[in-house]
């Protein structure tokens, strides 16, 4: 069997099907392959299932703080295999979805492993079939990382697995203090489970503004949530049941699961890629250039593959970019200036642009604007937990260079917050915008005064006398 396409996709999440489906509609003829379910990482196993957990974290807080407005909410109880069955059903519709979206827009679907044999050739592992094409895109995104050589590897799971576990955990450790580290460590808290946070650094959420990470830190551990930083897990061990943890410096916990969240690695291995001269990292990614091309003129690749900015959002506008300048009428590139981030703890943070430390990096001068506060919601439950919003501004321009936020709905704040700053909006922009009140985002068009460091402040002072 030989067939010819104009572009064979190998992988099914969201940058591989939004090429296909971009290439097609352009009049392209397009196959696809795919070994496991359709959606890729964020649908199936990412973003889409994590925020249904986050959701379900949540309720707990919400049941508590609904005494403080008049409700007896009574003892209500989680039932663990409840959601993951509700999860699991939401989860295949959008699967059920992705997939007429390929047979709406005439892409011919191979449920099946795929390797590149050639500059335009393509091999379907288990039919053994041969594809022709003439371009191919590589689009399989990226798996959780787990170091081989840890003792006991076989007794952790990963975000992969973490969906699927038979009973929420009464207790669990878990490694790492990146984004699906603290998401996670934040949704198991939130259901009940006894959440030991451990980091190889000195503070989590490296790369974040420390403001965001100090800030936090400090609720996590107002929640329970135990941090251990400076050390890594050395070992995991059965026993009577339990997973014994053994931490490189000495400390010993008994506990019911290991999740390692200490990074991910991009699906590579056993593609072929190499043997037809496809440059890679030393981390196993594709090399490509700004339009997503290899050292192979015909091969391109696209999503977290690539490990460039390993965020849904980015892998289908690569993807959608692509499709634009190979096949249709007008080509454009991506732009990764500003992406808006979010990461959903409880509460959330929202970031786009740059930290503090990365505007003083880039900058002479930058000025800071930054407030702490008690949300309304906050005062009738009885909680203490403030909100923390902070521009970054370069003083020279008065462009904002970044926006933060940790607290209720950060993520939609600064989703919107993005679209002004990548039209440029300056500090006086911010400052001629009406206030919506009472909201939370309003603080970002009322901040009037720059921070200054407390030894900063006292040396402005004028001389006493």
């Amino acid at each position: 069997m030989s067939q010819s396409y104009d572009l064979f996709v190998i992988g099914a999440g969201s940058g591989g099907v939004r090429a296909a489906r971009i290439a097609a509609g352009h009049g392209a003829r397009v196959a696809i392959a795919e070994e496991d379910r359709f959606g890729g990482t964020c649908v199936i196993r990412g973003c889409v299932p994590k925020k249904l957990l986050v959701y379900a974290s949540r309720f707990a807080g919400e049941f508590e703080d609904s005494a403080g407005f008049g409700w007896n909410p009574g003892r209500p109880a989680f039932d663990w295999p409840s959601m993951i069955a509700a999860k699991d059903k939401e989860i295949g519709r959008l699967e059920a979805i992705y997939r007429d979206v390929l047979d709406r827009n005439g892409v011919e679907i191979f449920a099946e492993r795929a390797v590149v044999a050639g500059a335009n050739t393509v091999r379907l592992v288990r039919s053994g079939h041969t594809i022709m094409a003439g371009k191919i895109l590589i689009a399989t995104g990226g798996r959780p990382f787990v170091d081989k050589s840890l003792k006991g590897a076989g007794h952790v799971i990963t975000s992969n697995e973490a969906f699927h576990l038979d009973a929420l955990p009464e207790s669990i450790v878990v490694a790492g203090g990146g984004y699906i580290a603290v998401e996670f460590a934040s949704i198991f808290a939130g259901l009940g489970a006894k959440v030991t946070l451990v980091y190889r650094g000195e503070k989590i959420l490296r790369g974040f503004d420390e403001d965001l990470r100090d800030g936090l830190t400090e609720i996590f551990q107002k929640r329970g949530i135990g941090i251990v930083t400076k050390a890594t897990i050395a070992r995991v061990e059965r026993v009577a049941g339990k997973r014994r943890v053994t931490l490189s410096n000495g400390t010993v916990m008994d506990v019911s699961e290991v999740m390692m969240a200490t990074g991910r690695t991009p699906n590579t291995a056993g593609l072929g890629l190499e043997d037809v001269g496809i440059v890679l990292a030393s981390s196993g990614a594709v090399a490509v250039d700004e339009d997503a091309a290899t050292s192979v003129p015909s091969i391109y690749a696209v999503g977290d593959v690539t490990d460039r900015v390993n965020l849904t959002p980015v892998a289908i506008r690569e993807g959608h970019a692509f499709a634009d300048r190979a096949f249709g009428p007008k080509g454009w590139c991506v732009h990764y200036e500003n992406i808006p981030t979010g990461v959903f703890t409880t509460p959330e943070i929202g970031t786009v642009g740059l930290s503090e430390t990365q505007a003083r990096a880039k900058f002479n001068t930058i000025d800071i604007y930054k407030t702490s506060f008690r949300p309304m919601r906050n005062i009738l439950a009885g909680r203490d937990q403030r909100t923390l919003m902070k521009l970054v501004v370069d003083a020279k321009t008065q462009r904002v260079a970044g926006l933060h936020v940790l607290g209720p709905d950060a993520a939609e704040i600064v989703q919107m917050a993005a679209i002004a700053m990548n039209m440029g909006a300056t500090k006086a922009d911010f400052d001629r915008t009406m206030a919506l009140h009472p909201s939370a985002s309003e603080e970002f068009v009322t901040l009037r005064d720059k921070w200054m460091a407390p030894d900063a402040a006292a040396a402005a002072l004028p001389p006493r006398g």
